[in-house]
């Protein structure tokens, strides 16, 4: 596997989907702004996605992937990875068909646990109930096609399973525009303060439920044509389905701890003044976009790899793919988090700030987004880092460092919320962060897993200086472009152009002064094909 190029493959469909997304969340800043519908449709939108990214992208495909790609033949042959992946199906559609008809029927209730503090507000917490039952199903849909790309990833077909999110982006967006033009004919419906949002509101969860019944159709499409059949049987609990059952019990805990840390920052964001909850998902829409390039993007290539390297007993070539991920990831993620961190404002100014978006939402999502950056390299390397435990089959040791990150941010939420109110939130997300990375890289070089070799630690080095260098250019430049920031669409789109130049322009330099990029590594890696 050419891990660079499945990384790039991977990370620059994700791009296009981050990209989508931008376009759907500038939209609906203008369209809703923060308040009490856009509030209620992201605690809706979350509910299906959390329990998406911790049991469908999280701990299925950490347990799924490993035991799949034991069953591929050494030539490519299909039928044992047919066969399991059939037993699995056929348990998998009748739980999660009751996983959410539960929810549903409770969905008051868990709404509640989630937004308790929306009940101080008339008709938020109704209309958050009623919108995430149209949401809710999604999780189903979503599952399914989590299925589906984990086969096409084991298949080294990264493509078809990088390329669904764009599909949902592009029907919300539809549904955005159709609320939005809705919401003026519906006269009577409209009425309040709130009224169009709230017509708005509807429409986009109706969009998530549409956008998975596309997304499935389409990774069906793409199984299908890569020769793969899955058959619907009988549900049986055979050795393989529960040797999958016991190492997704733990791993739902252990891959999810940023799933799980995000339920309870959504707990706590409700808790604070109305639109709280939608300045932390515009903030977060800006540090997802390279976590999902490329955090995710290199946790999904390697994981394949890691556990064939792994299982073969060639520790060697699991090391180098284990480095060679942690180099490239903070080759990005460092300048990343350093421009993000530094031109917070500017960049939530150009792309978020108009219509019922203010200045003062802008001020708040700034200073949530700095807090959050501050956190990203951590993100990035725990998606990085956990697979080496996966590829193992060893889930227990990520649930005691998740539970630990968990409780920290639990209790410095309790003690600071009142204090640094959202803002508080984002930093106790970025120091769990580091806190799990710390834990995860400790065990994994005790136990002999994983250690840093010296000149990798000098080239990040050289990336740290890289970035100090691109920030403080970056610290002069901003100034003389403020004025464009929140001006026409060319200003904004040339001033950000400017400042993402300017920053790539000295971070590269200065890290290839310095060392930080071995050159010989990237020409290998764009080269060679890693030894199966």
């Amino acid at each position: 596997m050419n891990l660079l190029r499945a990384t790039g493959t991977i990370g620059g469909l994700t791009m296009v989907s981050r990209v989508a997304g931008f376009v759907r969340d500038m939209l609906l800043a203008r369209i809703l702004g923060p308040g009490m519908a856009a509030d209620s449709f992201f605690v809706a939108f979350q509910l299906p996605n959390i329990f998406r990214r911790l049991f469908a992208e999280g701990a299925f495909a950490a347990a799924f992937v490993p035991l799949f790609s034991r069953k591929l033949g050494k030539d490519g042959e299909l039928d044992a990875a047919e066969k399991f992946s059939s037993e699995v199906v056929s348990v998998f559609v009748p739980t999660l068909i009751l996983f959410v008809a539960l929810f549903e029927i409770a969905m008051p209730a868990i709404i509640w646990l989630m937004a308790s503090g929306f009940q101080e507000i008339p008709g938020k917490f109704e209309l958050t109930v009623a919108l995430a039952r149209i949401t809710f199903p999604y999780l189903f849909l979503i599952s399914m096609v989590a299925l589906l790309a984990a086969i096409l990833n084991s298949m080294s077909r990264f493509a078809a399973g990088a390329s669904f999110p764009i599909l949902l982006n592009i029907v919300l967006i539809a549904a955005l525009l159709l609320g939005d033009n809705a919401s003026i004919l519906i006269g009577d419906f409209a009425r309040g303060p709130d009224g169009d949002e709230i017509v708005v509101a509807y429409f986009l969860a109706g969009g998530v439920a549409l956008g998975g019944v596309v997304q499935l159709l389409w990774l069906w499409f793409w199984m299908k044509r890569s020769g793969f059949r899955l058959k619907f049987q009988r549900p049986r609990l055979t050795k393989d389905v529960k040797e999958l059952g016991v190492i997704i019990l733990p791993a739902a805990f252990g891959a999810g701890v940023y799933q799980i840390s995000q339920l309870v920052q959504l707990f706590f964001a409700t808790q604070l003044a109305s639109g709280s909850v939608s300045h932390l998902n515009f903030a977060d829409r800006l540090n997802q976009l390279p976590l999902g390039v490329i955090g995710i993007a290199l946790g999904t290539a390697i994981l394949p790899a890691l556990s064939r390297h792994i299982g073969s007993g060639d520790k060697a070539e699991a090391d180098k793919v284990q480095s060679n991920a942690i180099e490239l990831a903070m080759l990005l993620t460092f300048p990343a988090a350093g421009a993000l961190m530094i031109c917070a404002p500017a960049f939530v100014n150009a792309i978020f700030l108009g219509g019922q978006f203010d200045a003062e939402d802008a001020r708040i999502t700034s200073n949530v987004l700095a807090a959050l950056v501050a956190g990203l390299p951590a993100y990035v390397l725990i998606k990085v880092l956990t697979p080496a435990f996966f590829s193992r089959k060893d889930t227990r040791t990520p649930v005691y460092a998740a539970a630990i990150v968990l409780g920290f941010f639990i209790t410095f939420n309790i003690v600071m919320i009142e204090r640094l109110g959202i803002v508080g939130i984002a930093s106790a997300t970025a120091v769990g962060a580091w806190l799990n990375v710390v834990m995860l890289y400790t065990i994994l070089q005790r136990r002999g897993h994983y250690r840093l070799n010296a000149g990798l630690v000098g080239r990040l080095f050289g990336q740290l200086l890289a970035t100090a260098a691109m920030v403080g250019a970056l610290y002069f430049v901003i100034p003389p472009l403020s004025a464009w920031f929140g001006g026409s669409i060319i200003e904004r789109v040339l001033s950000i152009a400017a400042l993402v130049s300017t920053g790539m322009l000295v971070y590269f330099a200065v890290a290839a002064l310095t060392g930080a990029i071995d050159r010989s590594k990237i020409a290998l890696l764009l080269k060679r094909k890693a030894t199966d």
